[in-house]
């Protein structure tokens, strides 16, 4: 990923304004800390911070066509670029070894449709100049992996904003919004409009899927979403929880690793052999990672998550590395925490503290990319407050209102606290193949229960939260198991809690400590617009409103708490709802 901005339609002299971009763009170098371009268009302004993963050597940005007629910019990366090249019906001269080059080419035959044909995570902003004014499009991936935000002011509406960051343009604009994924604008038609349309998005108009289980398809369309995620030509890790998803994720990728070192040396004895032979050789293809696997994991001193990550990473065979930090460390971020999310969403700032600190930790190694596992929760219900939905049409409901407010929760969260570091987080949960096949299963197969009613199946496995994730990496084709029991049916953590549960009642306590009974019981005074609730809320929106005053910025940011009508409580943490315990003391966790 990297960072993008862009003034369209500015009026008045483009060539003074053009430092003023660049120092608005520069509040997000963080994302790309690469390279910086900028590209003076005949009436707009675009840069680029770049952190460079592929097309290393020539894929700076923005990126202009042979004809100067069509400007890009970029923050993502599109997997299927090189099927994309060869589908293009016109010749077309490349420029760069960049996977975002071919979007410009695309819109020259396909126009706006063009968001549709992309495997992968982005927002782009394209300026194409052969019209007056120029036409503009700007889009964002299907979920909202990427971050984008776009804005105007009132005086002047015919100007737009857009950055990857909010903080870049809240001084330039007094309208800002968060752009919507799976949606792209037109400046032809002056409209925002969707082009993520898939048959399980809409439950008001579409029936509710009833679709049988299919573990086998399960199994490798998500061996696939990790494996088009590979593509790297820099050293890439894995995040890893010892959760569920960063482990499974973690197995799949130390598979695929293994395939590609093999792959890598075979083609070296090829390389050694000819010219021993005196035979003219090609260059060797870059081997992206480390010929093993590296692991990453932080927490507290003696968290859950890090006595399960080291049992995955042993017995995946990973290079692990293990990071702690304390409680006061934790605190002492939190403000630069909140001025890189851009949220004052508890449940958010509260996981991304340690991802943010082990971020630091990951970029320090020289690795630019890492594989997470976000977004299996939203899919499959793994949430435990899921337990208590009363039917299977009411689960459903609920993961798709889950999945699509991924953007303003837990893609924020790993898009933000990665990048702030300048460090690019790949989430294979969200690939879109992976999302319609498991969208699209009835979801009375992802209902649980937990503690003495759990049920199991004919072969002694609970039927737990994700229940049909974890079934369908039970037993892999070759008898190598994907990963230990212990793992494979371990209950779900918040990330918040397994980093060690001290990190959140140490939160608690400070805020505590330095929000009075004053200042809370006045809280709607303050706060008129999403009033805290606890104080804790009240302290992390202090610190927002510091950094972040305005009212639109405020309305940028959403919070988060579970469905109230299945009376479970309103604190995220996973810990906070009862079955939690219950499983536990149930024995029915798989371990």
């Amino acid at each position: 990923m990297c960072g993008i901005f862009c003034c369209y339609n500015r009026q008045g002299d483009l060539a003074a304004y053009r430092p003023r971009a660049i120092a608005c763009s520069k509040k997000q170098r963080h994302r790309g800390p690469d390279w910086s371009g900028t590209y003076t268009a005949k009436d707009s302004v675009l840069v680029h911070e770049r952190l460079a993963i592929v097309g290393v050597d020539s894929g700076a940005q923005p990126l202009v066509t042979e004809d100067e007629q069509i400007v890009l910019a970029v923050n993502g990366e599109i997997y299927n670029h090189i099927a994309l090249r060869k589908s293009l019906k016109n010749p077309a001269k490349f420029k760069t070894h960049s996977d975002c080059e071919v979007i410009m080419h695309l819109y020259k035959e396909h126009g706006t449709g063009v968001c549709n044909l992309l495997d992968g995570f982005f927002s782009f902003v394209l300026v194409d100049q052969s019209t007056t004014p120029s036409r503009l499009i700007a889009a964002r991936d299907p979920i909202g992996v990427t971050t984008l935000y776009w804005g105007w002011n009132t005086a002047a509406p015919e100007t737009l904003y857009f950055a990857s960051e909010l903080k870049c343009i809240q001084d330039d604009c007094d309208v800002v919004k968060t752009f919507p994924p799976g949606h792209f604008y037109d400046s032809n038609t002056g409209k925002v409009e969707r082009y993520f349309n898939p048959s399980w998005w809409n439950t008001d108009v579409e029936p509710i899927p009833h679709n049988p289980v299919d573990y086998t398809l399960i199994r490798t369309t998500l061996e696939d979403a990790v494996r088009k995620r590979l593509m790297s030509e820099v050293p890439y890790g894995v995040l890893l929880s010892g959760g569920l998803d960063s482990s499974l994720i973690a197995a799949i990728a130390a598979r695929e690793t293994d395939k590609l070192a093999a792959e890598q040396e075979r083609l070296r004895k090829e390389h050694r052999l000819a010219r021993e032979r005196g035979e003219a050789v090609g260059e060797e293809a870059p081997l992206a990672s480390w010929p093993q696997l590296h692991s990453f994991a932080i927490g507290l001193e003696g968290a859950p998550d890090l006595i399960a990550a080291r049992k995955a990473a042993d017995s995946l065979g990973t290079i692990h590395h293990e990071y702690h930090f304390t409680v006061q460390e934790g605190l002492d971020a939190i403000p630069e925490v909140i001025y890189h999310l851009e949220t004052f969403d508890v449940t958010t700032v509260r996981a991304s503290t340690p991802m943010y600190l082990l971020s630091r930790k990951i970029k320090a190694m020289g690795v630019k990319m890492v594989l997470s596992g976000e977004g299996s929760d939203e899919i499959f219900g793994g949430y435990l407050y899921f337990h208590a939905a009363p039917n299977a049409e009411d689960f459903h409901r609920e993961l798709i209102k889950r999945v699509k407010n991924l953007n303003t929760a837990d893609c924020l969260r790993a898009n933000k606290s990665t990048m702030a570091w300048g460090l690019e987080a790949r989430v294979p949960f969200l690939d879109k193949k992976f999302l319609d096949v498991c969208m699209n299963i009835d979801a009375k197969y992802k209902m649980f229960s937990k503690g003495s009613s759990q049920q199991v199946d004919e072969d002694g496995r609970p039927k737990m939260e994700k229940y049909i994730i974890r079934k369908a990496f039970d037993i892999a084709p070759d008898g190598k198991p994907y990963l230990p029991d212990s793992i494979l049916w371990r209950q779900k953590e918040q990330f918040s809690d397994g980093v060690g549960y001290s990190w959140i009642d140490g939160m608690k306590e400070y805020s505590a400590a330095s929000i009075s009974d004053e200042q809370f019981a006045k809280r709607a005074e303050r706060f008129p617009y999403q009033t805290p609730d606890t104080k804790e809320a009240y302290w992390i929106r202090e610190i927002f409103d510091q950094q972040f005053p305005s009212q639109a910025a405020a309305e940028t940011a959403v919070r988060w708490v579970p469905k109230q009508e299945w009376g479970v409580s309103s604190d995220p943490s996973g810990r906070a709802v009862a079955i939690h315990t219950a499983a536990y003391e149930g024995g029915a966790n798989g371990q």
